[in-house]
């Protein structure tokens, strides 16, 4: 797919940010891969990236890292954009038995629009409270995903997380990790009975005007590309894809 053009620097950013948010304490570089190593139902937290957008095939390295996953009792899993400059590797990954899945956006915006989308209503936390972790555990969201999400996101390092409340309820929450001079979106949830209310869009201000505060210019987020709704709620605040991956994962 097409998307904006990014030098190799911030490519390599936006992949260090994202290990930082979701394993920043179990990821280790192996040449220009990034391997995140923290087992779990977050697929960014259990595989491997690259740091830029135009590797050559190479057999012994990804043979380097799938026993790196190994020495970690994991099964490697590769997070690979659709660019012609890794054509190579995903030809290479093919032949090595893996298979492309879950088709996923990564989108980029500058904060100081996604700030101005909405009033930065929600209340910001100094740490996430079982109110805010409750959203995650609600109706409509897999429980066991939840609280695996929790537990990662409640330990990203300098991160800022904000909660929507109706009294003593809950009702929409999100993080913003800050690392490597981009600010990335987490965790964003609304629960059920209050969707279709702009409380995404507040919880998502809320976090922008946080990360301005702090001199973070950049925002980025992740989305699954069947994800429709999401989608289009991001790119009103302003997002617009920079490239998309899927995972390549054996059967």
């Amino acid at each position: 797919m097409s998307g904006l053009t990014l030098p190799t620097e911030d490519i390599e950013a936006i992949e260090r940010a994202t290990v930082a948010a979701v394993a920043h304490e179990a990821c280790e570089v192996v040449g220009p891969w990034i391997l995140a190593l923290k087992p779990g139902t977050i697929g960014r937290a259990r595989s491997a990236a690259p740091l830029a957008h135009n590797l050559v095939r190479d057999e012994s390295l990804l043979a380097r890292i799938e026993a790196a996953y190994r020495a970690q009792d994991m099964v490697a899993e590769f997070r690979l954009p659709d660019v012609d400059g890794l054509s190579g590797v995903a030809a290479l990954l093919a032949e090595r038995g893996y298979a492309p899945e879950q088709p996923t956006l990564v989108m980029e915006a500058p904060v100081a629009r996604v700030a101005a989308f909405a009033e930065p209503r929600a209340v910001r936390l100094a740490q996430p409270d079982e109110g805010w972790a409750s959203v995650f555990l609600g109706q409509g969201f897999d429980p066991v995903d939840g609280a695996h999400r929790v537990k990662t996101l409640t330990r990203s390092p300098d991160a800022v997380f904000a909660a929507v409340r109706d009294g003593a309820e809950t009702c929409a929450v999100g993080v913003a990790a800050l690392a490597e001079g981009w600010a990335s979106l987490h965790g964003m949830r609304t629960a059920q009975a209050h969707r279709g209310k702009g409380l995404a869009g507040q919880v998502m201000a809320t976090l922008a005007a946080a990360a301005a505060e702090r001199g973070v210019a950049r925002m980025f987020l992740q989305v699954e590309e069947g994800n429709a709704p999401a989608r289009a709620l991001y790119a009103r605040a302003g997002f617009a894809p920079l490239w998309r991956y899927h995972y390549w994962r054996r059967a």
